[in-house]
């Protein structure tokens, strides 16, 4: 019997162990076979999809839960009718120095 056939489709976080350590994960929980989880993950690299899945058993398995989604704003539409990404704010900034500090 599948333990996680109620999160299939949705983002999960897992934390699971891999020989002696504990390795977090954040993917989309796209099988449970009733004795391993199938988690995937998509990205683009050099301007093509690329897909990873990978597969963990659940003995392996530590922590599983529903990760939730984070709101993004939606972008801001000017008065001529443009859309544009919204501006960060200063804390969003990474203030870096011009010079290394002197010993």
């Amino acid at each position: 019997m599948a333990r996680y056939a109620n999160l299939l489709g949705k983002r999960v976080g897992v934390d699971y162990r891999a020989g002696d350590i504990t390795l977090p994960a954040t993917a989309r929980l796209v099988a449970d076979s009733g004795r391993s989880i199938f988690l995937e993950e998509q990205y683009v690299l050099r301007g093509r999809v690329q897909t990873f899945r990978w597969e963990i058993p659940y003995q392996c398995v530590m922590r599983l839960e529903e990760h939730a989604v984070a709101e993004k704003k939606p972008p801001s539409v000017d008065p001529s009718g443009e859309v544009s990404a919204a501006a960060p704010d200063s804390s969003d900034l990474l203030h870096l120095r011009n010079h290394p500090e002197k010993a």
